[in-house]
């Protein structure tokens, strides 16, 4: 009894212990589609632990049929199940078991059948790039995939039914067609292929139309062609179609009508004599030779009217005429201006359309009037003849030449050479004309030149100076005149003067110089007269070029050159402190000189220098300024600011700028130099006797050298100053001597009371008694100068003094305290 009620217990557990075995191995398996096909399908699933073998069923489900499965080891993680039906549903269920049969893991999927492999029932080319294929319809395909392979390359097309053509292909080339069919479940596989060959490419032809009654159509040779076919016809449908074969790459159509448009087809065939794909272009001839060309003068200015028959065909025409002269027109006229002078014309007309030109017309001439003669000149031959000369033209035949001048005058000649001679006038304006003719008439006016004769010399010339550099001329009017010219020159230099008026003034004569004048009348056009005589006249003495040299800082010598021997020169000194004026006249026989001596320091005097001749008096020469060495300091102080450094100090001495001090002794010297009246200089030896000397120095550069008493500096300081505790409340200050021996003091400073104490000459210490404890001193030991004053500048140091009961107790060192 107990044992049957165990049993089932022991069931049930298994079975429960089993499931939730199952249930944690499915959470890592997973099933996936592979492939399929028509009648396959493939599918992974995942690896899970104590897998022995798997099981994949395939269960129709659209339809009855007899579940198929198939099963693999457990290394297994791809399996495919054959032989299924064609467009069919089916659940595949994969199953992962343990070496007992026990299902460790399992999982589904849903995957329709792709549909039945399609047959092709043929394949075609009827173009160069494509392929067309026919085939059965296949139950259950929604598309289908054309595929089509040459060996290098594989295209796929995909399309909705039958027939199907794939793209993109070579032309001439041998392709593999196959076929499969498409539904929502994959593609079947391929069809049995079919072997297809696209046809030849269509030549690309080029055209052109050499003549009016030709076109010469070439193209690239075509791959695999061995013949090509063309066909011309005209595009308006006019005619009967010429059709020709050739082997040849260019075809030449002879005999066509001009300006006509003509179709041109092509195609090529191969050497099963299969037609390839064909290619067109449109193509017109050249239009034919304009007639009729008729020309009719308009005038000189607006051309020729040129006109001709129109052409069949052309699109424009062109009228070509001699010396670049043309025009084009839509129309069967157009002019051509201006026409030139001088030219026998001839012109032809071309018409033209997209293939080209046309052969020119025949040509057609007129003859123009000659052109007005160039290069026309008027010559002076000899005084009072004038001579008209100018250059031959093209197609003249005799020329004319008139003279008019400006008071009414007319004269002309008649003649086949290119020169005439007439007389003329000073002072008169000519103005000259040529003319050329041959049968079509007289030339253009051309050049009208004017001539005028050069105005009358000046008279009643008076030259007068009003000053030693400037002339005033006057003179009477000179008929023909615009303007006076003056000319003044002196061999080497001339100096012009142009006025309208009977007066001019010449200035910037050069001094002592005789000049030739010469006053002309001029005109505009015709220039100056340059046959008038000249005056003569003489500049006053030039103004003297003074030398200042030194002689002593305070004395100077004064130089110049003479250059006229009839001239006398004075000499003027003025400036420097107060008023101080030195003058002197000698006659001039070579060089002179003025020695002025004894003048102040610190001042500026000024030098100037007037020479005067029977002609004039020269203008003063340039002042030249004259400039002493500035002066010495009187009063110069030289004071100790610390133990390395004084100070200078001076009086201002007159003409300085800037002052150089100097403190020289055997060790050395201290140099500075400054705009002020006081310097410091550093680096000064303590105990040393110096030499002082100052610089003055003016803004000019001149300098005077000063020298004053010499200076002592203050004793040294003393070196290692210590404080030192003594019994009963004492002090000792302890230093070392540097230098001579000197008089000391030592000084202790305390916030409560001040100490003082003076050894004996040659001493380095002495005592201070009863000094208080507890406080901070600051300690300096001085050397006493000669005069019994303190040396100011000796360092301090700063010690502190504790207490030890009611006595001194320990001293210590605390550093140094700057000079106050």
């Amino acid at each position: 009894m107990g044992t049957s009620r165990l049993a089932p217990c022991m069931i049930i557990g298994f079975i429960i212990i089993c499931m939730a075995e199952i249930a944690a191995t499915n959470k890592g398996f997973s099933v996936s589609l592979y492939t399929v096909t028509s009648k396959s399908i493939s599918v992974r699933w995942t690896r899970v632990p104590g897998i022995h073998s798997v099981k994949v069923t395939a269960t129709p489900k659209t339809i009855p049929g007899t579940p198929m499965f198939v099963q693999f080891n457990g290394a297994t993680i791809i399996g495919s199940i054959v032989s299924l039906t064609p467009t069919t549903i089916y659940t595949v269920k994969v199953e992962a078991m343990d070496n007992l049969g026990n299902v460790l893991a399992s999982s589904e999927i849903e995957q329709p059948t792709a549909p039945d492999v399609p047959s092709i029932d043929q394949a075609y080319s009827k173009q160069s790039s494509s392929i067309t294929v026919e085939w059965t319809a296949v139950p259950g395909a929604t598309g289908y995939t054309l595929r089509a392979e040459d060996g290098k390359s594989i295209i796929e097309t995909t399309v909705t039914g039958s027939p199907g053509t794939i793209r993109n292909l070579n032309p001439a080339t041998q392709y593999m067609i196959s076929l499969m069919s498409v539904n929502a479940g994959g593609r079947s596989q391929p069809s049995l292929p079919k072997k297809a060959k696209t046809v030849l490419a269509a030549p690309v032809l080029s055209s052109s139309s050499p003549s009016n009654d030709s076109i010469v159509v070439t193209w690239v040779p075509v791959y695999m062609a061995v013949e090509y076919t063309l066909s011309l016809m005209r595009a308006d449908g006019v005619g009967s179609r010429l059709k020709v074969n050739t082997s040849q790459t260019t075809m030449t159509f002879s005999g066509l009508d001009s300006g006509i448009t003509y179709s041109i087809k092509a195609n090529a065939w191969d050497s099963n004599h299969t037609p390839g794909d064909d290619f067109s272009v449109t193509q017109i001839t050249r239009p034919a030779v304009p007639s009729s060309v008729e020309l009719a003068m308009i005038s000189r200015s607006t051309g020729v009217d040129v006109s001709w028959s129109l052409v069949e065909g052309a699109d424009i025409y062109t009228v070509l005429g001699s010396s670049s002269l043309n025009c084009t027109s839509v129309f069967s006229s157009c002019s051509i201006s201006p026409l030139e002078c001088g030219n026998n014309y001839s012109v032809i007309v071309v018409a033209s359309n997209k293939a080209g030109p046309s052969s020119p017309s025949i040509p057609a001439n007129f003859l123009t009037v000659p052109c007005a003669p160039q290069g026309i000149t008027i010559e002076e031959v000899n005084p009072g003849n004038l001579t008209v000369s100018w250059s031959t033209v093209p197609l003249g035949e005799y020329y004319i030449v008139y003279v008019k001048r400006d008071d009414g005058l007319e004269v002309f000649c008649n003649t086949s050479l290119s020169r005439c001679n007439y007389q003329f006038q000073c002072g008169f304006t000519y103005f000259t004309t040529v003319f050329a003719y041959n049968t079509a008439g007289q030339s253009p006016l051309g050049s009208v030149l004017n001539y005028t004769t050069a105005p009358c010399c000046p008279v009643d010339i008076k030259p007068a100076f009003v000053s030693s550099d400037t002339l005033e001329i006057t003179w009477s009017p000179a008929r023909g005149a615009e303007v006076y010219e003056i000319i003044a020159g002196d061999g080497t230099s001339v100096i012009r003067c142009n006025d309208t008026a009977t007066v001019c003034a010449l200035s910037a004569l050069k001094c002592n110089t005789r000049y030739s004048v010469i006053v002309s009348s001029c005109s505009e056009i015709s220039g100056c007269n340059t046959s008038c005589v000249p005056h003569y006249i003489t500049t006053a003495p030039c103004s003297p070029q003074i030398k200042v040299t030194n002689v002593t800082p305070f004395s100077f010598n004064v130089s110049w050159s003479s250059d006229n021997k009839l001239a006398n020169y004075t000499v003027s000194i003025r400036g420097g402190v107060g008023l101080e004026s030195q003058s002197r006249t000698l006659r001039s026989s070579g060089n002179f000189w003025v020695v002025v001596s004894n003048l102040s320091c610190g001042a500026t005097f000024y030098v100037s220098a007037i020479a005067t001749s029977p002609d004039g008096e020269s203008l003063p020469s340039y002042t030249v300024p004259l400039e002493t060495a500035p002066c010495c300091p009187q009063n110069l102080t030289v004071t100790q600011v610390t133990q390395a450094m004084t100070n200078m100090s001076w009086s201002v001495g007159r003409g300085a700028q800037s002052y150089t001090t100097k403190l020289v002794s055997l060790r050395g010297e201290a140099k500075c130099r400054t705009m002020q009246s006081h310097c410091l200089l550093g680096c000064i030896t303590c105990g040393t006797n110096y030499t002082v000397s100052l610089q003055s120095i003016s803004d000019t550069g001149l300098t005077s050298e000063c020298m004053y008493q010499g200076y002592s500096s203050s004793a040294c300081c003393p070196s290692n100053v210590k404080l030192y505790r003594l019994a009963n409340n004492a002090i000792r200050v302890y230093w070392r001597a540097t230098g001579i021996s000197n008089n000391y003091t030592a000084d202790l400073y305390g916030s409560s009371a001040n100490y003082t104490c003076s050894p004996s000459p040659g001493s380095s210490s002495c005592d201070i008694s009863e000094v208080s404890c507890g406080d901070v001193y600051t300690v300096v030991v001085s050397p006493m100068s000669s005069n019994g004053s303190k040396v100011t500048f000796c360092p301090r140091k700063i010690y502190s003094v504790s207490c030890s009961g009611s006595n001194v107790g320990i001293v210590i060192y605390r550093g140094k305290r700057s000079v106050e």
